[in-house]
């Protein structure tokens, strides 16, 4: 298949009401995994990478080809997007190495410099024929000895007339909302505005993205997408999982391993939870 934008795959799946699974990668045997459950489940998916994976894990002059190769060589629609890019540079680079989808997060900024910096990202993008995602509403992160207390994050939510506002200025292609999702691997249960997010669908008609969506109920997702989420990101319980379930056959193994036969499990069982999720978010079968 060729590969596409995410924003291709996004407005896909609005119309036909599922959501499409955006997966973090940071190792050849993680892309492998991601794009082998998408092929046997016929589903579109996105491999992606964020600017801070590119700092601890691996250079997006490495990872960003492999990608590009495996999305190119699927026998499914793939789009290779670049996660949470805060710096111009680091966006302008994935771009030229041949991304489809970038996205530039200015959450953390203020309206004005958000929209300023979301503008300057998608004038640049769309040149190439690029999609970009943008983010309103500064999400919080588990982890790092801060606690997250989940019932008092309504301050956070994105404002509804604030994200219908910033679309018309921005003219960016898929919107990431909050409404009660954290990242990282979440210590208790998260509470979800959804009457949040059906207000923020009823005033903007863009794609909408939730970030922190690894580790929700199989109930919470299909409510998401019901309420207008298109794209999906789930990185962190697939990366424990994984790392948890790799772990414990180290520790039951008696034979000679190598790490050949790491990157092997690793591929697999990437593969199978990727498979799993395709399934509750409803793209399986799409294709």
């Amino acid at each position: 298949m060729t590969l596409v934008t995410a924003s291709e795959l996004t407005k896909a799946a609005q119309q036909a009401q599922y959501a499409v699974g955006a997966f973090n990668v940071t190792s050849i045997a993680m892309a492998r995994g991601v794009v082998a459950a998408a092929e046997a489940q016929r589903s579109p998916v996105i491999l992606q990478i964020g600017e801070k994976q590119l700092t601890n894990y691996v250079p997006l002059d490495l990872i960003g080809p492999v990608m590009l190769q495996l999305a190119h060589t699927a026998s499914v629609p793939v789009a290779v997007h670049l996660d949470h890019g805060f710096s111009y540079d680091v966006i302008m680079q994935a771009l030229k190495i041949g991304f489809s989808s970038v996205m530039i997060d200015a959450s953390q900024a203020d309206f004005t410099a958000n929209v300023a910096q979301t503008r300057a990202v998608v004038q640049a993008a769309h040149a190439l024929g690029v999609s970009v995602e943008a983010e309103l509403g500064p999400m919080n992160r588990e982890g790092g000895g801060v606690a997250v207390d989940y019932s008092q994050l309504a301050h956070t939510y994105t404002d509804p007339k604030e994200a219908e506002r910033f679309v018309t200025q921005t003219n960016v292609d898929m919107l990431a909302v909050a409404y009660g999702t954290v990242h990282g691997v979440y210590s208790q249960t998260p509470h979800l505005s959804f009457e949040r997010l059906q207000q923020i669908k009823q005033l903007v008609a863009l794609p909408l993205v939730v970030h922190g969506g690894s580790g929700l109920a199989d109930d919470d997702y299909q409510r998401s997408i019901d309420n207008g989420i298109c794209k999906i990101n789930y990185y962190s319980t697939l990366a424990y999982h994984v790392a948890n379930a790799v772990k414990q056959r180290l520790q039951q193994t008696t034979e000679q391993t190598f790490i050949s036969d790491v990157d092997q499990w690793t591929q697999q069982l990437v593969q199978n939870e990727v498979a799993a999720k395709l399934k509750v978010f409803g793209s399986a079968g799409q294709i």
